[in-house]
């Protein structure tokens, strides 16, 4: 049984008719960026998100980017991050004209650690962007602590992680709510993805709410008068209304990831697979936090040759990710090398992303283990 790492179109064949009517309602008004429909989202994931601002721009990487515009981050300024992500979380702060500045990770979480963000800071340093990488929350106690000590900003990427908790301040709070500002992106694989690009600036602070409003708009205060100058940022109305199909979806649809890693977890064990110093290990959650797995990321030994083998079993399967940002070429300029950062050049060099999609069947997980143990038994 081929088992795809993604079936979007599983998920389409549900909404279909919803997603068509909702398209239908765009095209009938003919009005295509910002209005109605994204007013309307705006609204309906700040109540998602427990009434937080929240202001619709086109893509992740642009609500990164709007963010550190907001709080004036440029030339000369330096902002503390993970090798370990997305290309967009160091290429937004060097956009704004900062320099990123690298801290290692967790190897359990694959999570910025907190202890080592505190070693980086400087007199330069004014924010730190922590990940919120595969689904699951940084520990923002102690980064909202330090970040308090020493007078920074904090910009959640929570692009992967919409629907994620962790215990912050003694409760159970959200992703992309805690930071001076939360960045998300619909992309379409994401837990909650649109039909393209699509992404969402969140913040408590009703000043920086309105300013990501003018930046997403050229700066723009009122016709051809502009405060200041920003990009054109503007989410599609009809990327807004797909959304807005998907949204009461989200929270079951996480919650089934979280059931497919449950079951992943027992499948391994009966394949002998965890036992002792076994060939690979599992995901691992922080103490009190939801992970809403929006990939499923393994450890293996000898990945590269596992990868081989399950693509060619028709096992969906991807590395996340294969060079960490401090060894990308276009950061030369950094000077940092191999060995730099040990823990996130490991897990680019072991780790794995499975299926874990909602629609995923404990038929098609038995498949992957099932090639998995034939591996490495062979």
């Amino acid at each position: 049984m081929a088992v795809p790492l993604l079936d979007l179109k599983a998920q389409y064949r549900i909404l279909e008719p919803r997603i068509q009517e909702a398209l239908r309602r765009v095209f009938e008004s003919q009005q295509f960026i910002l209005g109605e429909e994204v007013a309307s989202l705006e609204k309906e994931l700040s109540r998602c998100l427990g009434g937080i601002e929240a202001v619709g721009v086109a893509s992740g990487t642009d609500a990164l980017l709007l963010a550190l515009m907001a709080l004036d981050i440029g030339d000369g300024d330096e902002v503390i991050t993970t090798p370990y992500s997305f290309f967009a979380t160091a290429g937004a702060i060097h956009r704004a004209r900062a320099r990123p500045v690298f801290v290692d990770i967790n190897p359990e979480t694959y999570l910025i650690q907190p202890e080592l963000v505190s070693r980086a800071v400087t007199s330069r340093t004014r924010a730190i962007l922590p990940v919120h990488l595969f689904g699951q929350m940084a520990d923002m106690d102690a980064l909202l602590d330090l970040a308090r000590k020493r007078g920074l900003a904090v910009i959640e990427d929570a692009a992967q992680a919409i629907g994620a908790t962790a215990q912050v301040g003694g409760r159970p709070t959200q992703a992309g709510t805690t930071g001076t500002l939360g960045c998300f992106s619909f992309f379409p694989t994401k837990n909650l993805g649109g039909a393209g690009d699509g992404g969402l600036v969140t913040t408590r602070d009703a000043e920086l709410s309105e300013r990501i409003r003018l930046l997403r708009r050229h700066g723009e205060e009122s016709t051809y008068v502009h405060a200041r100058v920003g990009l054109n940022s503007r989410l599609d109305a009809l990327q807004a209304a797909i959304l807005r199909v998907k949204l009461p979806h989200l929270e079951s649809w996480n919650a089934a990831r979280e059931a497919n890693a449950e079951c992943y977890g027992r499948l391994f064990e009966e394949a002998g697979l965890l036992e002792g110093d076994g060939p690979i290990s599992l995901p691992r959650t922080r103490p009190g936090a939801r992970h809403i797995y929006h990939q499923f990321v393994i450890r293996s030994r000898r990945r590269d040759e596992l990868l081989a083998a399950l693509r060619v079993a028709g096992i969906g399967c991807a590395v996340y990710y294969p060079i960490p940002l401090h060894l990308q070429r276009c950061f030369a300029s950094l000077r940092h090398h191999r060995g730099d950062f040990p823990v996130a050049e490991t897990a680019s060099s072991s780790t794995l992303a499975l299926p874990i999609y909602p629609e995923l069947s404990e038929a098609q997980q038995r498949e992957v283990v099932g090639a998995i143990r034939t591996f490495y038994a062979g």
